[in-house]
């Protein structure tokens, strides 16, 4: 008989003040200019969707989006780096873009460093189509770093209908 060890399931949860310091940890091991445990505590308290990748009660990743009329913007997704290329970052821009969809958002945006392949990959992947380019967004080690505006448009509901 062989013992066959099954991974478990990650599971997405609302983020609660009590799990920042783990999202800013991640964040800080995954980028070299990362957000700061006061900006996600700003994005939490103002309302954002504010979404945890947990495996094994421990977060893996984290998802943070505006929704305002009938647009939605992907604010960060990361997923931390120890966990990469195990299909958390789609699982939770899954539930984003869900999110989405039931807030009746037609279009998500969001923006992405031009040198984040991966990143650029999964959003190609999943529909979003470059808008527009941002000069000098992003800080980088030497000056600054644009960002790519990507957009992914929903069918409208009159349109599904025919």
């Amino acid at each position: 008989m062989s013992a066959v060890l099954q991974k478990p399931d990650p599971e997405l949860r609302p983020v609660h003040e009590h799990d920042l310091a783990r999202i800013a940890a991640i964040e800080a091991r995954a980028y070299e200019f990362p957000w700061t445990l006061g900006i996600f505590a700003d994005c939490l308290r103002s309302g954002y969707c504010c979404w945890s990748l947990v495996l094994a009660e421990q977060t893996v990743g984290y998802g943070v989006m505006t929704v305002a009329m009938d647009e939605a913007h992907i604010l960060n997704l990361c997923v931390d780096p120890v966990h990469h290329r195990q299909g958390y970052a789609q699982i939770v821009l899954d539930h984003l873009l869900a999110l989405a969809v039931r807030h009746l958002a037609s279009m998500v945006f969001l923006e992405v460093r031009p040198s984040n392949t991966g990143a650029r990959r999964l959003y190609a992947r999943n529909g979003f189509e470059q808008l527009a380019v941002r000069r000098g967004y992003y800080p980088a080690a030497v000056g600054r770093e644009d960002a790519l505006v990507l957009a992914k448009t929903f069918r409208s509901r009159v349109e599904s209908r025919g």
